[in-house]
């Protein structure tokens, strides 16, 4: 029993998050403490919902609760590590922690891990590459549970090579191999390389945060200046409706009610754009980021490895700069009002209209026109390249990504939870928000081009995973004789010039989303115009018939 009580006691100086000694102990609102780091972790992570809970009870808090420090709890940890009634359980490597290679039976943590050895040292195990004079060269880093991804897994030796014409890291042996003749350089080099890439990025998303931060500011100034405006308005026709006679009273206040209206929506449209640009900044900071940190890795190979894996940058949402019009928003309402006062029965009958189109002419945010020519078109081009890890396993894709080939012979691709496993598809790589246009080339015996929101379903055979047949996706089927439109099990027959190369417009702010046959002119198929809430992906489908595995079809994404 005595033991069993000492093993209670420890158990209540544990973190539950990390479930090592407290840290620095606080105690949230419910009662439970936990390492001031690891709580606020936790609730940093939930920042966006604006709603923090408790990780053992649940309970939720909002706002945030203000930290304090739990000094009386410190004291206690303090005195029990002293008095060595405390576990040395915590000095031993548990599940996430990376674990010394060197010892034997139960393994300590790892402190440190060598990229020269491919191996993680304790304490104890790892002096010897403090006081060897040979081991002293050896590069040292944090631990890492990824060494072994510095093996070659053809020649089982350390990949110190970056090739240049393959974009991946490789051993000495290579060279002699499958690498013989390719452009390489030592994998620090090919670090520095991507590291100047890596800061060019970063340098284009930091000006991006802070053109979009003046432009939420000029559009905070832009809502104080609408609604300064419409309430002068306001009481400017107040003032006026007064004077006229009883009959004319129900007219003052269906002016108020239209201003007002276009008010709220003039300032609606106006916030809406502001919070997506607030949401983007979030975004691009988030993004910035992860380049940060993957900038100070130590580990070239790691490096080289995830440098690919970082999305690319998005194209903005709007553009880098906001017009504004002149501060003269509601004044037309107050000179029209004015006018019915003079005119009395006349204006009445005839004024009210110049009432209502003065009201209704108030517009901030001017929309771009759509391009007209291939060249207006060619502005907005976007580059297209494939996922593999969305790709059906008969779905070949080119070394550039741009190519999908429908092949009998399933590929071996990795088990990946977003790929298609029943409907011959795939999505692009690149989301899609803004203006963008691109084309894609088509051979065989049809496709469908699609755009798609990635939450769209991916297992199975139901029409929830297939493009055109759900609320998440649009499509243009192209059969060589014929077009159809489909969004969510509805089908629509399109004429138009049957063509090898299909054009898509998207303006994703606009809700518009167009397809062209493209041949020696531009000719519109079909417009969509609908509101889209998410980023949207490029999509291709191939037609689904046994016999036609053997046909080779393809779709390319080209380049403009």
């Amino acid at each position: 029993m005595a033991g069993r009580g000492v093993k209670l006691e420890i158990t209540n100086f544990s973190c539950a998050i990390c479930s090592d000694l407290f840290k620095d102990p606080v105690t949230i609102p419910c009662g439970h403490s936990y390492c001031m780091n690891c709580i606020t972790d936790h609730w940093d992570v939930e920042d966006q919902r604006r709603i923090y809970s408790c990780p053992q009870c649940r309970k939720e808090f909002s706002p945030r609760p203000v930290l304090v420090k739990n000094s009386k709890l410190e004291v206690l940890v303090e005195k029990f590590k002293y008095a060595g009634n405390l576990s040395a359980d915590h000095c031993y490597a548990g599940p996430q922690d990376v674990a010394c290679d060197v010892c034997t039976g139960r393994k300590l943590r790892a402190v440190k891990s060598c990229l020269v050895c491919l191996a993680s040292y304790c304490e104890n195990h790892l002096q010897p590459h403090y006081s060897a004079p040979p081991l002293k060269r050896h590069n040292l880093v944090n631990p890492s549970k990824k060494l072994q991804e510095n093996i070659c897994s053809h020649h089982d030796d350390v990949m110190k090579i970056f090739c240049r014409t393959d974009q991946q890291c490789i051993c000495y042996l290579c060279l002699m191999d499958e690498h013989k003749g390719h452009e390489t350089v030592p994998a620090a080099a090919g670090r520095t390389e991507k590291q100047k890439e890596l800061q060019e990025r970063q340098q284009q998303i930091q000006q991006r945060i802070q053109d979009q931060e003046k432009d939420v500011k000029l559009l905070q100034q832009e809502v104080e200046a609408i609604n300064g405006s419409a309430d002068k308005a306001v009481e400017d026709s107040e003032k006026i409706f007064t004077d006229l006679i009883r009959q004319i009273q129900k007219r003052s206040s269906d002016v108020k009610q239209q201003i007002r209206s276009q008010q709220e929506t003039e300032v609606s449209r106006v916030k809406e754009l502001q919070k997506k640009l607030e949401q983007e900044i979030t975004e691009l900071k988030r993004k910035d980021a992860e380049l940060e940190k993957l900038s100070i890795t130590e580990d070239h190979n790691q490096f080289l490895q995830n440098y690919p894996s970082l999305s690319a940058l998005s194209e903005s949402t709007h553009s880098s700069s906001i017009n504004i019009r002149p501060l003269r928003y509601f004044e037309d309402v107050t000179a029209a009002v004015s006018e019915l006062r003079e005119k009395l029965q006349d204006i009445l009958r005839e004024g009210w209209t110049n009432i209502s189109v003065a009201v209704s002419d108030v517009d901030v945010l001017l929309l771009t026109p759509e391009p007209k020519t291939r060249e207006d078109f060619s502005e907005y081009f976007r580059y297209i390249s494939l996922d593999q890890n969305t790709a059906h396993m008969n779905l070949l894709l080119s070394d550039d990504d741009r190519r999908a080939t429908l092949v009998k012979r399933k590929r071996t691709y990795i088990n990946h939870p977003y790929r298609f496993n029943y409907w011959i598809q795939v999505l692009s790589r690149e989301s899609l928000t803004g203006r963008c246009y691109w084309e894609v080339e088509w051979s065989g015996r049809g496709v469908e081009v699609a755009v798609s929101y990635q939450n769209i379903s991916r297992v199975g055979n139901s029409y929830e995973c297939a493009f055109g047949c759900n609320p998440n996706s649009w499509a243009l089927r192209c059969d060589g004789k014929s077009y159809t439109y489909r969004f969510n099990k509805v089908q629509i027959k399109v004429s138009g010039p049957v063509s090898s190369r299909i054009g898509v417009y998207l303006d994703h702010r606009a809700g518009i989303l167009s397809f062209y046959s493209v041949s020696e002119t531009m000719t519109l198929l079909y417009r969509v115009q609908t509101t889209f809430t998410q980023p949207l992906y490029a999509g291709i489908q191939f037609f689904y018939y046994y016999f036609f595995y053997l046909r080779g079809d393809t779709a390319k994404f080209i380049i403009l």
